[in-house]
């Protein structure tokens, strides 16, 4: 069973979040807290599976809470966010501590019950996740470099040769950012499909280009893709590539979900499939489930340069498992060697 302890201000949020613990036969509710300060002593008796935080708390806030908690403690936190700039800002923030994931506050008591299973499914990810002190095993608690000087890009050229396309889910956040700044601004484009729901991708965007040196932004319908460029899918919507003109021309589409995601991994590397082949070098990254799986295997048959995250690296080994597992990835690689490897493939 996964022990659940919900810390949170809201007497409606506390009372929600119990009863989609209480729901579940794999969940148990092991207490709820209205502030920090009540749940240390709770967290230091008996230790739960997993946390759900309110960011925005009395006493004490929930990224300061947080950054202790994983100081002394490390334990699966879940954030709970609000749909604000200012709330994209700590939530990233707050993966950048070490939470897992997030998810944000529903805007009426009516969309409570609509986001219940959705909520499940990130603490069940949340109970699989491996954190270590200051964060992610991986390393992703440490702060973020500034960013380098690098060229202004506003008149890059479209690329023409190779394009890198990129799937992660949870752990995702971090990971990326781990790889991003460590690539210089002479990159292929890069095309990333990160499970994340609408508000956050642009927030999250404009944080990785603020360190990278790399020019990084959320992908809008029918750009260029450009040398030096990274395209963040939005969040909501599908992206997909085209070749046009001798040129990668981004897409994004209000498709249904696939594989319950929008934007879906599956849906980007299919239209690399298509338009890349052999030009396309793709990885997937940390995240529950299969999604983007079944689609690399279809981008290696065509032709593309195929990698996966390995499992000691991993946040949730689910979505780099699948893709191994189908003999999709053509190599399996540790976190810090990503960024080298892609600079590697896309010199050659």
């Amino acid at each position: 069973m996964i022990k659940v302890l919900v810390i949170d201000d809201s007497a409606v949020m506390r009372a929600f979040l119990g009863r989609v613990v209480g729901a579940q036969p794999d969940m148990e509710l092991a207490g709820v807290a209205s502030d920090p300060l009540l749940a240390i002593e709770r967290i230091r008796r008996a230790p739960p599976d997993v946390i759900t935080l309110d960011v925005e708390m009395p006493r004490m806030n929930g990224l300061e809470f947080l950054r202790k908690l994983m100081a002394v403690r490390p334990i699966p936190v879940v954030m709970v966010s609000s749909l604000t700039r200012q709330g994209a800002e700590a939530t990233l923030r707050a993966l950048e501590l070490g939470a897992v994931d997030f998810f944000p506050k529903p805007g009426s008591f009516e969309a409570l019950d609509a986001v219940g299973p959705e909520i499940a499914e990130k603490i069940r990810a949340a109970a699989q996740a491996k954190v270590g002190r200051h964060g992610w095993v991986a390393g992703g608690g440490n702060p973020a470099p500034l960013r380098p000087v690098r060229p202004v890009l506003a008149g890059a050229r479209p690329a023409s040769g190779s394009i890198i396309g990129i799937g992660a889910s949870t752990g995702g956040v971090e990971a990326l950012r781990h790889i991003l700044t460590g690539l210089p601004a002479t990159m292929p484009p890069i095309v990333i499909a990160q499970h994340m729901l609408p508000g956050f991708t642009e927030t999250f965007a404009r944080r990785l280009d603020a360190i990278c040196a790399l020019d990084v932004r959320e992908a809008r319908d029918g750009d260029v893709a450009c040398e030096g460029g990274v395209y963040v899918a939005p969040g909501g919507r599908h992206l997909l590539v085209q070749r046009s003109a001798g040129a990668w021309r981004l897409r994004l589409s209000d498709a249904p979900p696939v594989n319950r995601h929008r934007p879906s991994v599956d849906t980007l590397f299919r239209s690399l499939a298509q338009a890349a082949g052999p030009r396309c070098i793709a990885l997937i990254l940390t995240g529950m489930g299969a999604d983007g799986a079944e689609a690399m295997l279809a981008l290696r048959a065509a032709g593309a340069t195929t990698l996966a995250q390995d499992e000691a690296s991993s946040v949730v080994f689910g979505m780099p498992r699948q893709a191994i597992a189908l003999g999709a990835a053509q190599e399996v690689v540790g976190l810090e060697q990503v960024a080298g490897r892609l600079l590697a493939l896309s010199a050659a």
